[in-house]
């Protein structure tokens, strides 16, 4: 079970008017779930969508804490891994709903690293035409960035999240301690997310990660507890402007557009999405320093950053520069099938700009392998 929480949890708002919500970030928020839920008069009746990997540490004690507040929930679990994200994992789990009684004032907590979290948004924003939402991130990548923000969705062959909706949660609960259990594989990966939003929106934040990244990823509570707040801070502040992505939300894509290609191309199996995108930035990087003005320093201290933290700076020859390009021209920014990358005129200041050529593309990309 949970520890109880450790004093008042850090609160960060996501201001969207009537669709404004908290995120709490904090020591043992688990145990205390069913106190935070009641503001939100929820109904007593709700799922938890979870996985194989996060259900058996946590699904039991976080339906024992509901339990004493009066809530009943059942728990759905999917396999682990990226392949759940999937228009045939999600019929899975609306064709079991209609046998759990829900209503339209049930909710869906969604229990889990990135991938439940976008699944189980999915199902939210669909089932009953909607379903109230609460997102409970275990994982360092869900804590800093997806639980927060509303994009919701699945992926298909072809790309990641071509299927999916703006849909915000009720409430974020990143509760610390879960970030105990996971492999360090996916505690780097998910630090990645961190460096990109130092690099894109706050150069005194990214220094800070300069100097402290081994605190962060040896779990010292302080510089955990920091990362998470300073992330969902930045995440916020440009959700709040653009929550849409008609324009700055954009940013929030930095890393992701070779990112998500190269996650399409390896078929979602064998590398995390923090890994593609660490490969992202330091080719974005090198064509920010192309196309966007940064600095040959700067650049070199986003790479630094990404190999001192154990992720990976170079493509390697898995990848072939055809199949990334036509990968990269099915990303969401992309207009009329001509490339949009997110880009750094210096650290903390990030554009988008379809500047970048298919030369300048197939320039970097052999000078990151």
């Amino acid at each position: 079970m949970q520890s109880k929480a450790k004093g008042a949890p850090r609160r960060v708002r996501v201001d969207l008017g009537e669709r404004s919500y908290d995120i709490l970030i904090g020591s043992g928020l688990l145990s205390q779930t069913a106190e935070y839920l009641r503001p939100l008069k929820l109904g007593k009746h709700g799922v938890i969508i979870t996985d194989t990997n996060v259900e058996p540490r946590y699904a039991g004690p976080l339906r024992e804490a509901l339990g004493k507040g009066g809530i009943t929930v059942e728990v759905l679990s999917v396999p682990a891994g990226e392949g759940s994200k999937s228009l045939r994992q999600a019929d899975r789990i609306f064709e079991k709903l209609p046998s759990l009684g829900l209503d339209r004032q049930s909710f869906v907590i969604a229990l889990g690293g990135g991938v439940v979290g976008d699944l189980a948004g999915f199902v939210a924003a669909s089932y009953l035409r909607g379903l109230a939402l609460v997102q409970m991130p275990t994982s360092l990548l869900a804590q800093v960035d997806s639980s927060v923000g509303g994009k919701v969705g699945v992926n298909l062959p072809q790309g990641k999240n071509l299927v999916g909706a703006f849909y915000q949660p009720r409430l974020v609960l990143a509760d610390t301690d879960t970030l105990a259990t996971l492999p360090a594989r996916e505690l780097r990966s998910g630090f990645a997310e961190v460096i990109k939003h130092g690099a894109i929106r706050d150069a005194g934040f990214f220094e800070w990660l300069e100097r402290e990244y081994k605190q962060v990823l040896a779990l010292h509570p302080d510089a955990v507890a920091r990362v998470v707040r300073r992330c969902c801070e930045i995440k916020a502040e440009v959700v709040s402007a653009d929550e849409r992505e008609s324009g700055l939300r954009a940013i929030l894509n930095f890393g992701h557009t070779l990112g998500h290609a190269m996650e399409s191309l390896s078929e979602y199996v064998g590398l995390l999405h923090g890994e593609g995108i660490s490969m992202g930035m330091c080719c974005g990087a090198r064509l920010s320093v192309k196309r966007a003005g940064l600095s040959e320093e700067e650049a070199g201290r986003v790479g630094d950053l990404i190999a001192a933290s154990g992720l990976p700076t170079r493509l390697g020859g898995s990848f072939k520069l055809e199949e990334l390009l036509a990968a990269a021209r099915l990303d969401k920014k992309a207009r009329n099938s001509k490339l949009r990358f997110v880009l750094l005129k210096r650290l903390g200041e990030a554009v988008v700009s379809d500047a970048v050529t298919d030369a300048d593309f197939v320039e970097v990309m052999d000078v990151c392998r």
